[in-house]
């Protein structure tokens, strides 16, 4: 077994903090994971993780071995990126987070199209509407959507989105249309639990500044889509993405309100950490999403 396949399995363990954990990232089975733990602590004559019926923990040496073995493998990345820049293939494993959702629609589903140009590259996708931390759980990159303030990433935009508020006809015919910000307490809005995030409340743009306006109402999960289709049905007022809900605003399915103080953007975007050479695989699943992205027509298909 190759020195850098054991260094990446023991950051992808000592990050996830489980064996089952980061055999899903790399691919493998957490035996296969145990395995390459066992033999890099055999080939260094040190323990580096405690296994117990309570978890992994980190030893001493293992946690001082982790920082040192994450400086490693990112100048491996630095180096093929060097060495592939003006390349046109591509090999090694991309790692991707995306929302769950989002994911599941417009990222995954391309996954054959892009590895049918680079049939060399293995992709691991993982569909969260949870925000990771790249580094420290090991992924090369995520499509996030909305402001990335994080000043250690790069955000590249994909295409453009806006978050707004709609609801469908039936709705708006029994409760009328809220006129200000301020009505939205009037109305049912169906919103993210705690679990699903949103707890600022939902976001707008009024007077040049953001303004976060904290709703209500008797539906509440952690899914997106569940609350996209209580919307649809008329039970109440969601905030959605453009993305997901244009067929329905063409087709009268769900109405739009409040439009004069959506955000300017929430645009969908490729974030991947501040480093000093942008690894090919990156650069290339970038490049091919926007190609995707803004072919004539996709946005109504999705």
């Amino acid at each position: 077994m190759d020195r850098y396949t054991e260094l990446r399995s023991y950051v992808l363990v000592a990050t996830h903090g489980s064996f089952a954990a980061a055999a899903l990232v790399e691919g493998v089975t957490p035996v296969i994971m145990g395995r390459r733990l066992s033999a890099l602590e055999d080939r260094l004559g040190v323990k580096l993780i405690h296994r117990s019926t309570r978890g992994l923990t980190l030893t001493d040496a293992g946690d001082s071995y982790l920082e040192n073995a994450k400086q490693v493998l990112q100048s491996f990345e630095e180096l093929d990126a060097s060495i592939s820049e003006n390349e046109s293939s591509v090999r090694g494993h991309l790692v991707v987070s995306a929302p769950a959702g989002f994911g599941r629609q417009h990222v995954a589903p391309h996954a054959p199209e892009f590895q049918a140009r680079f049939p060399d590259l293995q992709l691991s996708f993982n569909l969260t509407d949870n925000v990771v931390d790249l580094v420290r759980e090991g992924y090369d990159m995520s499509i996030r959507i909305g402001e990335v303030l994080d000043p250690n990433y790069v955000a590249i935009k994909l295409f453009a989105n806006k978050r707004v508020v709609c609801g469908s006809p039936q709705y708006f015919v029994e409760h009328g249309f809220p006129q200000a910000l301020e009505d939205l307490a009037e109305h049912n809005c169906l919103s993210f639990n705690l679990q699903g995030g949103q707890h600022r409340g939902w976001t707008f743009l009024r007077d040049g500044k953001q303004v976060a306006v904290k709703v209500a109402g008797n539906l509440y999960c952690n899914d997106g889509e569940l609350l996209y289709d209580w919307a649809k049905r008329g039970l109440g007022l969601c905030w959605r993405s453009t993305w997901e809900i244009q067929n329905e605003i063409d087709s009268g399915a769900l109405v739009t309100v409040l439009d004069e103080f959506a955000l300017p953007s929430y645009d969908i975007q490729g974030v991947y950490p501040q480093q000093h050479y942008l690894p090919a695989k990156v650069r290339f699943f970038i490049a091919f999403l926007k190609e995707v992205y803004n072919r004539p027509g996709y946005w109504k298909q999705g």
